[in-house]
């Protein structure tokens, strides 16, 4: 694709406004000139910060390629965040369009969003089709936001819905809050087990398509694949408070200082290798 040609979005049909590129020349950002003002300052935000996410992300996934377009729109008719976003595909290949609800007066917002979409480019075929992706891609977005999209949350609908196992199983969709909602959960716990969140990701990444939570943590802690629901549950009826957020045992402050300090050809696993963002 020329400098000149706007990509294909998935489905903004407008007319895009060039904002800029990155430095690193891995984000260009467009945006829906409709949007005026608020909107433009939301790609500006984001061209900001565009690299350093990037490189939050690299260090997440152990990698430093790939390329991918931004377009701020009122995606969903919303200006507020919670149209969410979009993308065609979980690699850079098909997925490179990436398309972000517009956020007015809320930059870490829109980082948040544009992580969701970026982190599941390295997820290669369709893990973040699959509802351990989607738990992944959210706690990604998570830990480089501070929690931006906190009320997305699916982890209390989880176990408002009786806290079925997904974790031994995983559900052939990332549109369904109980599984995903299971997996935020089950990520916060390995999280709060010392278990880094490149650790997961790389993991996950690894068992591809059919990987299951219960594999992982079979991966990562030498256990066997069949405790790890009821190590799981055994936690979360521990839990004094409930399940009231995706993050029920305070994990996301460790492990995003933790990413922030790790090196950027992070890349070691033990294992051997909202859709609400849609």
């Amino acid at each position: 694709m020329s400098a000149n040609t706007t990509p294909s979005w998935p489905s903004y049909t407008g007319t895009a406004q060039l904002v800029g590129t990155s430095p690193s020349g891995r984000v260009t950002i467009y945006v829906d000139p409709s949007l005026g003002a608020p909107g433009l300052q939301n790609a500006r935000d984001l061209l900001s910060e565009a690299d350093t996410i990037v490189g939050q992300n690299d260090r997440i996934f152990g990698t430093s390629t790939g390329a991918v377009s931004v377009i701020v729109f009122a995606l969903g008719g919303q200006t507020d965040g919670t149209g969410g976003a979009d993308h065609g595909a979980c690699d850079y290949v098909n997925g490179a369009a990436i398309e972000l609800d517009a956020a007015f007066g809320n930059a870490a917002r829109i980082g948040a969003l544009f992580e969701a979409e970026l982190s599941e480019c390295n997820m290669g075929g369709n893990l973040c089709g699959q509802s351990t992706g989607e738990a992944l891609s959210r706690w990604c977005a998570a830990v480089t936001s501070n929690d931006a999209l906190a009320d997305f949350a699916t982890a209390p609908t989880w176990a408002a819905q009786g806290m079925p196992d997904w974790v031994s199983q995983t559900e052939n969709t990332d549109q369904d809050a109980v599984s995903t909602g299971c997996g935020m959960a089950f990520i916060s716990w390995l999280l709060s087990q010392n278990i880094t969140l490149p650790q997961i990701a790389q993991g996950l990444v690894a068992l591809g398509n059919g990987g299951t939570f219960a594999a992982l943590y079979a991966n990562l802690t030498g256990n066997r694949a069949a405790n790890a629901f009821p190590n799981f549950m055994s936690a979360v009826q521990a839990l004094p408070g409930g399940v009231t957020s995706d993050d029920p045992f305070g994990a996301l402050s460790t492990a995003a200082a933790g990413l922030a300090a790790a090196p950027a050809a992070l890349a070691e696993v033990k294992s051997h290798r909202l859709r609400v963002l849609r």
